[in-house]
């Protein structure tokens, strides 16, 4: 938790963040971002989504400021508008990789006693 106290106007935020970032397509569309800014056609062929379901997220993830957009003629761009976002999928990646790690060596060691 962070260093001081949050009022409730703020752990809502942060909640609504998380919230924002528990749905996994919209981590394949950050994911799909975090190598620079796409037209939704170009994350549609990425994640082989349906176009309505991308916009849909990809509005999600604008509201919640993590994205930025752009028009330009008939083409709608996004781009990463927050890249600390990065910073936290790291962490909780990480995070993961260790308790998968754990989980795995328990197993073993589980198998192992019952020989």
């Amino acid at each position: 938790m962070p260093k001081r106290p949050m009022n409730e106007a703020m752990l809502e935020r942060v909640a609504a963040r998380f919230r924002t970032l528990g749905e996994p397509m919209r981590l394949r569309l950050l994911q799909a971002l975090e190598s620079g800014e796409k037209t939704v056609g170009e994350m549609v062929a990425l994640t082989a989504a349906s176009q309505p379901n991308v916009s849909q997220h990809l509005q999600e993830l604008f509201q919640a400021g993590l994205v930025g957009r752009r028009k330009a003629g008939t083409s709608v761009f996004y781009w990463i508008a927050d890249p600390l976002v990065f910073r936290l999928c790291d962490l909780v990646c990480t995070g993961t990789e260790v308790a998968v790690r754990n989980e795995l060596e328990q197993l073993r060691g589980s198998a192992t006693r019952g020989k």
